[in-house]
């Protein structure tokens, strides 16, 4: 079951609310990837308390590892990993594509689907549109995608062709009909997303947005993007596609990216967000502030008494209350600082808390503004918070 509901717009930006088997998520929202069932060092609590709606799995790893019998037992992905508000899956595409090496060898395609070797044991495997509908329909995940085809920027070092996207894009086509047909099939009672596909070239994203748009899914996503190419080129893309969708349809943007990138994306019509860039970063020691981002690996903060971020109200900066009234947390970009440096595992974990509670304040601070008719001004405040940079 899906139903959206477009409340309000400003400009391309749209205010919406989308209604799952699992509950409500408010939009523009930013969903925190969970690829094995976890989001790396987060607990499900504390992802409930930074305000998380709505977080991702992957299909791909799933499948291999703990695999469907184990998912099935548990009635899908929500008991397993004790997670009782609304999944969305991956289909699987990206992983073979990024599996396979800047080379593109390491798989075979065919239209039956593709054929690799398992990245755990070696074993040889075929994912095709109808087994990822029937892995995603055991997770029970509230919004499934389509299996697709991962259009690569450029292979063995050279550009792909528009000949080659094109290939690629109707390929994803004929398995986004096979997708909703095997879906229907399984009488999967949740939502099926189709993903617009077309490489680095306009005119195929409008074929492929066009296309899809007559399979009348409940939702549709924009792929292909955040896979090498310039930041220009995605920029351009992010800007060109989500107007060519459906407007009564939610708009997902797979894979990205940067604060600023959330926020054109919001400018340009999406609504909704992933990237694995908060907790990978935060493993990195690179933390993202309204001021900037902050490189906590630096010798400078090895004695600064400050938190990551004075206006951040996450457990990292500025600590929970407990039930007797005292404070919880709260640490110094000085202790944060020795963390890492000693490798001691709490250091990423409360970075990860850090950026992912960023990037969700970050899309609640953008759906108060377009509640309020002020996301223009908005976009002018965060832009030059972050150009400020960190004290």
């Amino acid at each position: 079951m899906l139903s959206f509901e477009l409340l309000k717009n400003e400009g391309q930006a749209r205010r919406g609310r989308l209604t799952l088997n699992h509950g409500v998520v408010e939009t523009p929202v930013f969903m925190p990837v969970g690829t094995y069932g976890t989001v790396k060092g987060v607990l499900p609590q504390s992802l409930h308390e930074m305000g998380a709606q709505i977080i991702l799995g992957n299909t791909f790893h799933l499948w291999l590892r703990p695999g469907t019998e184990v998912l099935k037992s548990f009635g899908g992905l929500h008991r397993f990993e004790g997670w009782n508000k609304p999944i969305l899956t991956d289909s699987g595409g990206f992983q073979v594509w990024s599996l396979s090496g800047a080379d593109g060898k390491g798989r075979s395609i065919t239209e039956e689907g593709v054929r690799f070797a398992s990245p755990v044991n070696g074993d040889k495997l075929l994912l095709t549109p109808e087994i990822s509908m029937q892995i995603q329909t055991v997770l029970n995940s509230d919004i499934v995608m389509q299996f697709d085809e991962c259009t690569p920027y450029q292979t063995a070092g050279r550009l792909t062709s528009e000949g080659e996207a094109r290939k690629s894009m109707e390929l994803s086509l004929r398995w986004a009909a096979r997708s909703r047909d095997e879906f229907a099939r399984l009488q999967n009672p949740n939502a099926l997303f189709g993903i617009v596909q077309g490489g680095m070239f306009e005119s195929l994203r409008e074929e492929s947005a066009a296309a899809l748009a007559e399979l009348d899914l409940p939702g549709y996503a924009v792929g292909g993007v955040s896979v090498g190419e310039p930041k220009a080129d995605m920029l351009r893309l992010i800007a060109h596609t989500p107007p060519l969708l459906p407007a009564n349809k939610p708009r997902y943007l797979m894979g990205v990216g940067t604060p600023e990138d959330l926020v054109a994306g919001v400018s340009s019509g999406i609504d909704m967000f992933d990237c694995v860039m908060p907790t990978r970063n935060a493993r990195n020691g690179h933390l993202f502030t309204r001021f900037g981002d902050l490189k906590l690996r630096n010798a400078r903060h090895k004695t600064d008494q400050r938190p990551l971020d004075p206006t951040c109200g996450c457990h990292a900066c500025k600590g929970t209350t407990t039930p007797d009234g005292s404070v919880s947390g709260g640490f110094s970009r000085a202790y944060l600082h020795h963390l890492d440096r000693c490798g001691e595992m709490l250091g990423p974990m409360l970075a990860s808390i850090h950026n992912l509670h960023y990037y969700v304040n970050l899309m609640r601070e953008i759906r108060a503004a377009l509640d309020a008719g002020r996301f223009g001004e908005f976009v002018e405040q965060f832009r030059a918070d972050r150009a400020r940079g960190v004290d």
